[in-house]
């Protein structure tokens, strides 16, 4: 008998553990929640109008900003109108779908809003779309 307990203990073992690997995986996904946070790019707080519907636009896109000081931001970045239509000009010869989402704070002028639809528009991008926030409450209502 005492052989019997000798050839049990040298058997092979053919399953894996997998506890090991999902010890890790889980690790790793905390490390990576905790560090996402500090990741995330800084962005322009804009307080953007409430509007019920709304929609995504697909392609090649230029992002321009009017914060609440009247400060133009093109692609994440303080800009001026001239470099704007630049910016245009180049969005327009690389791809002629090109398309502009534009955000405004709802404090400034319509007038200021105005100017960057029009020089959007003169140089040639005439598709456009003004970014809104969408309002729940409006959607609602019948």
């Amino acid at each position: 008998m005492a052989g019997g307990a000798q050839d049990n203990d040298e058997e092979m073992i053919s399953g894996i553990n997998v506890t090991p690997l999902v010890d890790i995986t889980l690790v790793l996904l905390i490390i990576f929640m905790v560090t996402a946070t500090y990741i995330v790019k800084e962005t322009i707080n804009v307080d953007l109008p409430k509007a019920a519907s709304g929609g995504q636009a697909v392609g090649t896109t230029l992002t321009f900003v009017l914060d609440k000081q009247g400060k133009l931001y093109v692609d994440g970045e303080e800009s001026s109108f001239d470099k704007a239509r630049a910016a245009v000009r180049t969005a327009v010869a690389e791809d002629k779908d090109a398309r502009a989402i534009i955000s405004a704070d709802k404090s400034l002028s319509h007038g200021q809003v105005v100017e960057l639809i029009d020089l959007v528009k003169t140089e040639g991008l005439v598709k456009f779309a003004i970014n809104i926030e969408k309002d729940a409450a409006a959607a609602a209502a019948p």
